[in-house]
Parts: C-alpha cells; sequence; structure tokens
C-alpha cells in the first residue's frame, strides 16, 4: 500500500479515486463502514481507493497540552486500511495552513488538485476553517466542482448506542477491554520499539519487554493479560505492567510485557502488545518475595484468560 502526503502531487495512477475522509483513529467498526462504502464504490467504477487520514490529529493541533488520546499510529493504520482493501494512505498534515482552508477551499483541493472523483465520509464530519463544512455541505460543494460526495450513517452497537473513539477512549481508561475490543472489532494495540531497561524483571525470573507508551491514550494503569506480535508474525501470549511501576524507584511510565515460554531477546525489535484483559490495578509491595509470588499468580491468571480467548489480529 502506497502512503502518500498532502503536499506532494497524487500521483496519476491514483488520480481519480474514490477517498474515505475521515480521522479514523482507532479504525473502529464505524470507521470500517465508511471505509467499506467507499472501497465497494472504487471497485463498482474500477477506481484506486485511498483512505485519508489527518497528522496530527485536529484536537491535537488547537489543544496541544491535552493528555495523550490517540488509539492507533499512522503506521497502524496502515496497516488497516489495507487490509480493508484501499489502495493508499492519504496523510493530510494538519497544519496552521489547513486549519484556515474554508470548506470550499478544502472541496477544491480534493477535486482539482488532487484529482479526487468521489469522497465518503460519515454523517457526523465536519471540515473547512472553524468546523464550517458538514456532510450536506460537502454534497453541495462537491457537485459545484463535479465531483460526487456519499455520506455513511453511524453504526449503532448491539447496546443500541453509537461505536465511536470517545467510548473506546472511555471504556480503555475504566480497564474495559472488552467493551474496547468488541467496539474496535480487535484488540486496542500499543505498538513501539523495544528499548533497554533496568532488568530487574530478569532478576526475579519474569523478564519484560519495555516499551514507551508514547502518544497512546493511557489505558487504566495496572496488570494485563496481553498477547505480543512480532515482526516475523509470531503470536506471544503474556502478562504486562502498564504504570508507573510504584515497587520501583524512580517511578517510570512503561507497558512491560513479559512473555511466556520465551526467552529470546527483542531488543530494538518494533512489536506490537494486544491489551485483552485487565486483571488488577498497580500496588506497591513489601518486597521482592511478595511481588514475586504475586507476579507469578498474575501469569498464572493470564494463562488461563488467554487459553480461552481467539486470537485477533
Amino acid at each position: 500500500m502506497e502512503r502518500l502526503e498532502s503536499g506532494a502531487p497524487v500521483p496519476a495512477h491514483l488520480r481519480g479515486a474514490i477517498m474515505a475522509l475521515g480521522n479514523f483513529d482507532g479504525f473502529h467498526r464505524g470507521h470500517q463502514a465508511v471505509v467499506a462504502r467507499a472501497i465497494e464504490w472504487a471497485k463498482a467504477e474500477g477506481r484506486p481507493a485511498i483512505v485519508a487520514t489527518f497528522d496530527p490529529h485536529p484536537m491535537r493541533f488547537f489543544q496541544p497540552d491535552a493528555p495523550s488520546f490517540r488509539l492507533t499510529t499512522l503506521d497502524q493504520r496502515q496497516v488497516l486500511f489495507a487490509r480493508a482493501g484501499a489502495d493508499a494512505m492519504m496523510v493530510f498534515t494538519f497544519d496552521a495552513a489547513l486549519s484556515t482552508r474554508t470548506a470550499e477551499e478544502f472541496v477544491r483541493l480534493l477535486a482539482h488538485d488532487m484529482g479526487v472523483a468521489g469522497v465518503v465520509t460519515g454523517q457526523d464530519f465536519t471540515f473547512g476553517k472553524d468546523r464550517g463544512g458538514t456532510a450536506e455541505r460537502l454534497t453541495e460543494l462537491s457537485a459545484a466542482v463535479g465531483m460526487a460526495a456519499q455520506a455513511v450513517a453511524p453504526v449503532i452497537g448491539k447496546d443500541g448506542h453509537v461505536i465511536s473513539s470517545s467510548r473506546i477512549r472511555d471504556a480503555l481508561k475504566a480497564g474495559d477491554c472488552e467493551t474496547a475490543t468488541r467496539l474496535l472489532s480487535r484488540p486496542f494495540a500499543i505498538q513501539g520499539q523495544v528499548q533497554h531497561g533496568d532488568k530487574l524483571g530478569r532478576t526475579i525470573g519474569f523478564p519484560t519487554a519495555n516499551i514507551d507508551i508514547g502518544k497512546y491514550l493511557r489505558p487504566a494503569y495496572g496488570i494485563y493479560a496481553v498477547r505480543g506480535l512480532l515482526p516475523d508474525g509470531r503470536v506471544l501470549d503474556g502478562a504486562a505492567n502498564l504504570g508507573i511501576r510504584p515497587s520501583f524507584d524512580p517511578p517510570k511510565e512503561l507497558l512491560e510485557p513479559h512473555f511466556f515460554d520465551f526467552s529470546e531477546s527483542l531488543y530494538d525489535q518494533v512489536i506490537e502488545v494486544q491489551m485483552i484483559r485487565f486483571l488488577r490495578p498497580e500496588a506497591k509491595f513489601e518486597g521482592m518475595d511478595a511481588l514475586t509470588a504475586q507476579i507469578a499468580k498474575d501469569c498464572d491468571d493470564a494463562r488461563q484468560i488467554l487459553a480461552g480467548t481467539p486470537h485477533v489480529a
């Protein structure tokens, strides 16, 4: 799959595309419906399909000091878009120039500069300066420049509520991995490079792969049953601490998965850790014996949970 940047010309073979347009952070079931509509339309007309996203997220641009809230990185989104069947991902750089484009100017950018033939959004999509453009306005403006537009209705979950990124974030902050997984259609996953740490886990028989949480949303601090996805395609079951490690000094925020029956070095590899089930909050222990005993119990609990949980990529 090709990755395009909004500041560069669209290659000739990708002009005339149908574009799914949105933030698509998390790429949950609602986002998947928008992208599926665009890909179906593109295939019906023999056109390429492009999924567009924004980086940084507009909220990060307007509120640079807001707490971390990302559910996916660009690399993760690219993989997810490719699996959905898109031909390319367009990354709109959300900066001062883009933020001040009017709705009319943004539509002309799509139709004239990028050669987009049709665009698909969610019904709640807004765009342009001061969010002056809506899905309905997009249809009107697109018709004026020879571009077609469609809007997809929100997807309603089995509980009768609209599936949204905010619901997923709330679930993760509450430690509710099951709800997040259901809304996303896959487990929430943190991707990062394994870094060298203090190797304390190794000294007590539970070596960990230390990963910086970066710009991801902070789920509830605590112990999780997890799955690790390695670059070579292997899948590892494990238990992980996500938080500040209150039993150690100084505290340091990390995701530290321990993978069962695995002793290979993962240093400097980029791995993905799926958060399957929240086991318990972080706790401080008096002495290494108490800590080690609790870790052993956590690993036993995680093994049982993962044994009954099918793997979903």
